[in-house]
């Protein structure tokens, strides 16, 4: 696969020390950005009110954010489930034409 000068990230609101637990036991080969303060969560718009057990929570709701680069948003993925969810995208990436097919 050619580079395309991607670069992905992880954001969450968890400690940086969490993060870097959550980095080693699941293996990811992608930088982890610490957001405890909930700040870039917030810009983004993706604090919303959850449902969990019955009760209603603020939280983050799971979202990818495809940027290109000029900084734009190209595309938003919502109410993202992890089980297939690199697929998505990578498919995503490839009909678009920003990787390689």
């Amino acid at each position: 696969m050619q580079k395309t000068g991607a670069v992905l990230l992880g954001v969450s609101p968890d400690t940086p020390k969490a993060q870097k637990k959550f980095q080693e036991k699941e293996n990811l080969p992608f930088t982890l950005l610490a957001d405890a303060d909930k700040k870039v969560a917030e810009a983004f718009g993706v604090m919303k009110e959850k449902n969990m057990y019955g009760k209603k929570v603020w939280g983050v709701s799971r979202t990818t954010f495809v940027i290109g680069p000029g900084g734009k948003i190209q595309h938003i993925f919502e109410n993202v489930k992890p089980d297939g969810h690199a697929e998505q995208v990578l498919a995503y990436l490839k009909e678009s034409g920003k990787v390689p097919a």
